[in-house]
């Protein structure tokens, strides 16, 4: 992952995306979508979406869920009120310009943290992992949908070979599973618990770890 991406460059690429996010995306993305919001509602209701975007997602939470939604781009989140109010959804409790690097909640907020293809379009995505891990309650669970890369092959190639002009669209092509296995094996406190692909293709993944208590935590 040489390419650099900044903050402020990614929120431009999906101000852009915005007018045309559901039609590109929506149907790439909805058995994803779905696979992520059954596992957040099977650890608890009050939950965190990290790039929320266009709130397309939003519709698909059960009425007791209680919802918060960040993302960076301003253009996307005016698209997340519309649906918002035009759909009544009244569990949505605030939909706010947020910086999955930096999130502004305090630690343990949240039963669970959900980031659908998020974590491989941030500039610094252990930064943005950390984050959810803080924000989610011990016992809670993040739960992320996510491109993962080909190991290798002609796929590989082509991958790492796009990832100059997808890198300026707001995401990457290139993104290997073991940035998840060495950001979860180095905290004490997050245990991966599963992954496993979801259309289309075998190029999406859903991963789920678990936030355990943490010493002191333990000794409280």
């Amino acid at each position: 992952m040489s390419v650099q991406m900044n903050t402020a460059g990614v929120a431009k690429a999906y101000d852009r995306w915005a007018p045309v996010y559901d039609l590109v995306f929506g149907p790439v993305f909805r058995q994803g979508r779905a696979a992520a919001i059954r596992a957040a509602e099977g650890v608890g209701r009050r939950i965190l979406e990290v790039g929320v975007g266009t709130g397309i997602s939003l519709p698909g939470y059960s009425a007791d869920s209680r919802i918060v939604g960040v993302d960076i781009s301003e253009d996307m989140l005016g698209k997340a009120r519309d649906r918002v109010r035009r759909l009544k959804l009244d569990n949505v409790e605030a939909i706010e310009v947020g910086d999955a690097e930096a999130l502004h909640y305090p630690d343990n907020a949240f039963d669970c943290v959900v980031a659908q293809y998020v974590v491989s379009a941030v500039p610094h995505p252990e930064r943005a992992l950390d984050e959810f891990a803080r924000v989610c309650r011990p016992g809670g669970e993040i739960v992320v949908t996510t491109r993962v890369s080909a190991s290798g092959g002609m796929r590989g190639k082509i991958e790492k070979g796009l990832m100059p002009i997808t890198s300026r669209l707001g995401f990457r092509t290139d993104f290997p599973f073991s940035l998840y296995e060495d950001w979860a094996a180095g905290r004490a406190d997050v245990t991966l618990i599963e992954a496993r692909p979801i259309p289309p293709l075998g190029h999406f993944s859903l991963v789920r770890f678990a936030k355990t208590a943490s010493v002191q935590d333990q000794v409280q």
